[in-house]
């Protein structure tokens, strides 16, 4: 008697091999950044904290609005919204400043957390190129966190304003002559455009830095995020007398002046003029562009070969 086969014609063990489907690039780079919000939940609990902090003082201030207004109605224009815009510009200030320090400390443990408590074992091991990672964690620096920061503002600033309109109304004063004066939406308005201009576009070759020196650096990325421009400072203040790297550095850490006709305090005054078009047109943002390009791409590559610490 022959020997039967040991597996039936027609049967799933006959049948060929269905390769797998690859997964598109953009799906890839979805969960990656999915992967960061949940990892790192100071990305929206840094900023919630400081809308929750700025909201509870904003409650003290409201005991002095109704004679800030009588006061604010014997002034000009642009004194008045200085006046009464202040504790909105501040707020939106608190809680941009905690996002953009949230950026900063989290773009320096990106990549030097996960080969510090070894997790990159882990994550290399998922079908995912070291490109889309970094990009991924780029995402959350450059959009990811100053679109939730703005978000958490505009939520934080509706919160003052409808607190501000109850006193107005408590108080017999005019509710309408109020917004006028703030102009919220002109406002708001002012802190996307610098949102866009500043945190994202002329900031990004700053926290690529920051991301290359958090994949390269074995111990205290910090310092050497810090260290080699300080040095350079330093080297051409004494051989050359000169100092055109620190203005270089200032320039780019004081998100410059291209996008506006002028230097702005309060990047929330409907008054000032915004110049995109002398912004796009400005040289040292397409070289920090490419440069932020360059920094990523490195970044990805030394993922790529470094190991756990």
């Amino acid at each position: 008697m022959t020997a039967q086969a040991s597996s039936v014609p027609g049967s799933p063990m006959d049948a060929p091999a269905v390769a797998a489907r690859p997964i598109a690039a953009s799906r890839l780079l979805y969960w990656s950044l999915r992967r960061e919000l949940w990892e790192y939940r100071s990305v929206y609990l840094a900023p919630l904290a400081m809308a929750g902090a700025v909201i509870f003082g904003y409650l003290f201030h409201l005991a002095h609005l109704s004679a800030l207004m009588r006061q604010a109605m014997t002034l000009a224009p642009e004194p008045q919204r200085e006046l009464l815009g202040q504790p909105y510009a501040v707020a939106s200030g608190l809680i941009m400043s905690a996002a953009a320090v949230v950026s900063i400390f989290y773009s320096l443990d990106a990549l030097y957390g996960e080969r510090r408590d070894r997790s990159i074992l882990f994550w290399k091991s998922l079908p995912v190129p070291d490109l889309t990672t970094v990009l991924a964690k780029a995402c959350v620096a450059l959009l990811a966190l100053p679109a939730i920061a703005f978000a958490i503002t505009v939520a934080a600033l509706a919160i003052m304003m409808l607190l501000s309109t109850v006193v107005m109304l408590a108080s017999g004063l005019s509710v309408a002559t109020y917004w006028s004066i703030l102009q919220p939406f002109e406002s708001l308005f002012g802190l996307l455009y610098h949102l866009v201009t500043v945190h994202i576009l002329w900031y990004a070759p700053l926290y690529a830095w920051l991301l290359l020196i958090s994949a390269w650096a074995r111990r205290a990325p910090f310092l050497w995020a810090v260290m080699p421009p300080l040095a350079v400072v330093i080297f051409e203040k004494v051989a050359f007398r000169t100092a055109h790297f620190q203005d270089f550095l200032m320039n780019r850490v004081s998100g410059g002046t291209e996008a506006t006709n002028q230097m702005q305090g309060n990047v929330m005054d409907p008054a000032q003029h915004f110049t995109p078009g002398h912004f796009l047109a400005t040289p040292g943002l397409w070289a920090g562009l490419i440069f932020a390009a360059i920094f990523l791409y490195a970044a990805a590559r030394m993922r790529r070969y470094r190991g756990p610490i």
